[in-house]
């Protein structure tokens, strides 16, 4: 019998970000086309993927934050891994088939000695079962059909390794790992087993962090499903919550517009490679710049209607950025400050 047809979606303009607790089984892209027809959004996107084995934190972006999506994909990230030692698989997590098996026979001192040897920048060969393109041709597509070619290191920087158990009985390694964009937490668990001379697979992971942005506050997509449009609404941060590590500056209405508008803005400022800039309302988050030879220029702006959304939107509004010490009802020039946000929640 043929299916009815799915009833038109009546979309709409939603800006924000939304902080998602990706469930395990479910690919990125999966979880944002869910997410996107819950808010009815006319666009959206996601600021980093997460295979379908692991679970954890999966920021949405909405509207005009997909603009600075990018922020987040170069932010560092922060896991929570669980390593099979003494069992090897294709692909080298616990989906894959087990191709080799050796004893297990390490201490914990072993264990955190080995740990903290991968810590600082290392080099990395990119899985065959990962989105990497080779020849305009993704690597799982290589791997799926029995072909494994050669991958160039790529140098990344593994910040902390520390050890949250051990599970003598299971040979399970629970670590938290922070590194830079473009880790393979796989490789390092493979990496990591080969170190200690019993190999090793990545039985799970789960994201806790990217960059500023934590697991605290994130939503299921179930729990997202069982709230009416308002509620789900009330979910979202601002768009500069993607940016609320860089510093700060504040523009009079007059030089806001003109910074709006494109142009270039003298600034009594040292260089910065990145500042979130804002109008006098504590909600205008205008966009992103650079500081370069005493110039404030413009890397990506919102447009006079986003900038109105989120002067608009009540749950935005009443997120009040820091003011200039002795603020007063306007000034003339632009002034910097220091970031002083907490972790967005």
């Amino acid at each position: 019998m043929t299916q009815p047809p799915r009833p038109r979606i009546q979309r709409r303009s939603v800006h924000g970000v939304l902080l998602l607790d990706k469930p395990i089984g479910l690919s990125s892209n999966d979880a944002l086309q869910k997410a996107k027809r819950l808010f009815r959004a006319e666009k959206a996107g996601h600021t980093g993927t997460l295979d379908p084995l692991a679970s954890g934190l999966l920021p949405l972006c909405f509207g005009a934050a997909t603009k600075f999506s990018q922020v987040s994909l170069d932010a560092d990230k922060a896991y929570t891994a669980v390593l099979r030692l003494g069992q090897r698989t294709v692909g080298g997590d616990r989906e894959g088939e087990v191709i080799e098996e050796r004893p297990v026979a390490v201490t914990s001192e072993q264990l955190a000695a080995v740990c903290a040897a991968f810590v600082g920048p290392i080099d990395q060969i990119p899985p065959m079962h990962s989105a990497l393109k080779k020849d305009g041709k993704a690597l799982y597509e290589y791997a799926r059909a029995g072909i494994e070619v050669e991958r160039e290191a790529r140098r990344v920087t593994i910040h902390a390794i520390d050890m949250l158990g051990w599970d003598d009985m299971q040979f399970e390694l629970t670590i938290a790992v922070r590194c830079s964009k473009g880790t393979y937490i796989r490789t390092l668990a493979e990496d990591i087993g080969e170190r200690l001379g019993c190999g090793a697979h990545l039985a799970s992971l789960r994201r806790t962090e990217t960059g500023a942005l934590t697991l605290a506050g994130a939503i299921t997509l179930d729990a997202l499903a069982l709230l009416d449009e308002p509620a789900r609404d009330a979910l979202l941060h601002p768009p500069d919550c993607l940016l609320n590590d860089r510093p700060l500056l504040r523009l009079a209405e007059a030089e806001a517009a003109r910074f709006l508008s494109g142009l270039r803005r003298r600034v009594n400022e040292p260089d910065h490679d990145m500042v979130r800039v804002y109008g006098p309302e504590p909600a205008a988050f205008l966009g992103s710049a650079h500081v370069t030879a005493g110039e404030l220029i413009a890397d990506r702006l919102l447009s006079p209607i986003e900038v109105q959304a989120l002067i608009s939107a009540p749950r935005f509004a009443a997120e009040q950025r820091p003011a200039p010490q002795g603020e007063q009802e306007a000034w003339d020039g632009p002034v910097l400050l220091p970031n002083t946000l907490e972790k967005t929640s």
